[in-house]
């Protein structure tokens, strides 16, 4: 998962605003803490209503800042020291109020005064309701916030303390200490170009029905944050997917595997590594009827012909990028996925259990290349990612050496 101690030499503040998922913190700040980070908690008022200061307290050892006219700093100025110690500030949870603030500036307790007098990184982990999370408004500030540097962590989707259930939730804190941890790494893909592919794609049998898969996408967008943290321009080229979109400096919506083929012809001359995660439909109909066909009482004979083989392709040009493929097997999975891997002549392909990986919000990936095979334990699909993305790194330096 994350390096032992390779938080060692951080300090971080950790900005604790009011919601349920305050409780989930304290699990966060016990993480950082065993892997060597120093942590100094700040909270707000209303965060007080869910978890009292005691609990980080005790798990920092040092004292929980929590008023703006603080007399235990020696200048008085707790809103200054406390930023200029800190390598980055983590927001979580952060709530609609909270980001509706910085968003705009506000500055009126101690957590946003801070934000708004830092001279070092801010990163949020959101958490809220659905609608809350939905609202034109909180979108609108999140959008400021990212194109003011802020970093957006999640949040996840699920079921909620309201009883309801979608986007909204926080990331869990072992997804969070990932997420603070690449955040710290050495952008190893700085000014790289990435190709990522991702989705299922859907082969219209007529105007309303249509082949597809279970794919929900999860694995490829999460690939496409990873990149992007590594510090690569990203080209996303998707299928149908109800997921929400990492900001990519280039996103191409696609439908079929002939469209997903036709956007990866376009974009290959401009990449440097070529991942493709997405499901593409191995086959589509012969026919297209413009129109839906009528139920009858006989049975219908449906041919199939054979979609274009996308990753092949990219493989055999002549001067190809790096090319990384992903393959869902159901059985003998490594076995599988080892001879796809000689015969598409890749470097590296990362291979996982159908049926456990497909809609699911976690894996477990085995990464194969020429030194063999890398077993990664069950995770998190944006932890999987950047651990994925950390070893493309590795191999490509070496390819290009």
């Amino acid at each position: 998962m994350v390096p032992v101690n390779s938080f060692a030499g951080k300090h971080l503040l950790l900005g604790v605003t009011g919601g349920i998922a305050a409780y989930k913190v304290a699990e966060l700040v016990r993480l950082l803490m065993q892997e060597g980070a120093v942590v100094q908690v700040v909270m707000t008022k209303s965060a007080r209503r869910f978890v009292g200061a005691t609990t980080f307290q005790a798990l920092t050892g040092r004292k929980v800042f929590t008023e703006l006219w603080d007399t235990d700093t020696a200048n008085g100025m707790a809103h200054i020291s406390l930023s200029r110690e800190a390598d980055a500030i983590l927001v979580a949870p952060a709530s609609a109020d909270f980001i509706a603030r910085i968003a705009h500036g506000l500055a009126d307790d101690l957590l946003s005064t801070l934000c708004l007098a830092r001279n070092c990184p801010l990163l949020i982990a959101p958490a809220m309701n659905l609608q809350m999370w939905e609202n034109a408004a909180t979108q609108r500030n999140l959008t400021t916030l990212r194109q003011d540097g802020v970093m957006v962590l999640g949040p996840d989707r699920g079921y909620q303390a309201c009883g309801e259930t979608g986007a909204g939730r926080m990331l869990e804190p072992i997804d969070l200490l990932a997420a603070t941890h690449r955040f710290f790494q050495p952008e190893y893909l700085d000014g790289k170009r990435v190709l990522i592919t991702a989705g299922p794609t859907f082969e219209a049998i007529d105007a309303v029905r249509g082949l597809t898969n279970r794919s929900s996408g999860k694995m490829g967008l999460a690939m496409a944050q990873a990149a992007l943290e590594a510090g690569a321009q990203v080209t996303l080229v998707c299928g149908p997917v109800c997921l929400p979109f990492p900001a990519v400096h280039r996103l191409i919506h696609i439908v079929s595997a002939g469209e997903m083929f036709a956007a990866v012809k376009g974009e290959v001359s401009n990449c440097d590594i070529f991942i493709s995660v997405a499901a593409v439909a191995d086959y589509r109909p012969a026919e297209q009827h413009a129109s839906k066909l009528k139920k009858t009482a006989k049975d219908i004979t449906l041919t199939l012909v054979p979609n274009p083989d996308i990753l092949q392709y990219v493989a055999s040009l002549p001067t190809p990028p790096f090319c990384v493929g992903f393959a869902a097997e159901t059985d003998t999975v490594e076995r599988y996925a080892e001879e796809k891997r000689k015969r598409k002549k890749l470097p590296l392909i990362v291979a996982n259990h159908a049926v456990e990986a497909i809609g699911s919000n976690e894996s477990t990936l085995t990464l194969l290349d020429d030194e063999g095979a890398h077993h990664l334990p069950k995770a998190g699909k944006n932890i999987q990612a950047g651990l994925v993305m950390a070893h493309i790194a590795r191999l490509y330096d070496k390819y290009r050496g």
